[in-house]
């Protein structure tokens, strides 16, 4: 049960409808999901969760599109946030992969060792790990990653600290050990 009740559009204020209509409008195919709802109960607080939007846009420009939802699913792995694990799971699963059996490349693993580090050590990453980071991006791109990450993790923060309930359409995607 979740600890804060989502707000219901029918329910939200009219600006807070406005941000509602307009977040479904500039991104196709999201939705108001319990969490957005949940957030809608503080228009700021709404507004900036929803800069998550542009950073992953940003980070899919520089690692690519897999690669971007799979640093998102290791991050919320890290976290240990049910929520954003399985809505990161059902998008490993509709492209055709298995989450527990991800073929992964070595750039690749850098990067989803890179989130899950920042997610388990409170953003602390080993040196080594780092200097990997760095032969393959650049300042400016480390500082979109960094970013990304922390608002992926504040988001899990929310998430799990509410005790966010895992919209329906995600229930099928639920790894075994989440399902209760």
């Amino acid at each position: 049960m979740p600890r804060i009740q989502p707000l219901r559009r029918d329910q939200a204020p009219p600006e807070v409808q406005a941000a509602y209509d307009r977040h479904v409008a500039d991104y196709p195919g999201s939705r108001i999901t319990n969490m957005k709802a949940t957030l809608g109960r503080s228009l700021p607080a709404f507004l900036i969760y929803m800069q998550w939007y542009p950073l992953y846009e940003e980070v899919k420009t520089i690692v690519g599109r897999r690669p971007a939802y799979l640093f998102a699913h290791a991050i919320s792995l890290g976290s240990n946030c049910p929520l954003c694990t399985t809505f990161f799971r059902r998008i490993i699963i509709d492209n055709g992969e298995k989450p527990e059996d991800l073929q992964v490349t070595e750039p690749e693993q850098l990067l989803l060792d890179f989130g899950s580090h920042m997610a388990l050590n409170r953003g602390e990453v080993p040196d080594g790990l780092f200097e990997r980071i760095r032969k393959d991006y650049t300042d400016e791109q480390i500082v979109v990653l960094v970013a990304f990450a922390g608002q992926m993790i504040a988001t899990n923060i929310f998430n799990n600290a509410l005790e966010v309930e895992i919209d329906e359409y995600l229930q099928p995607y639920l790894a075994k050990e989440m399902e209760s």
